[in-house]
């Protein structure tokens, strides 16, 4: 299954394995929540994630944050 494939029926919070370009998913539902923010974001808003922390992220912002965060270095 990929992003745009839609989890109609399904309610509550999904388990994504984050992949390029793509998602699967492990256990449906119609949200996943960002990894900074917390913010529940509905699986057919999804657009910023990392691979290699598995990961989702509500915003650009959200994502930039966090690898600054987990890649000190970058922030120089």
């Amino acid at each position: 299954m990929n992003r745009f494939e839609r989890n109609i029926g399904f309610k509550g919070e999904a388990k994504l394995k984050y992949l390029d370009g793509e998602v699967q998913v492990l256990t449906p539902g119609d949200f996943v929540r960002c990894a900074v923010t917390g913010r529940a974001i509905p699986l057919d808003e999804l657009r910023y994630w990392s691979v290699a922390l598995q990961e989702a992220y509500v915003d650009a912002a959200a994502s930039l944050k966090r690898y600054r965060d987990t890649n000190p270095r970058a922030a120089e």
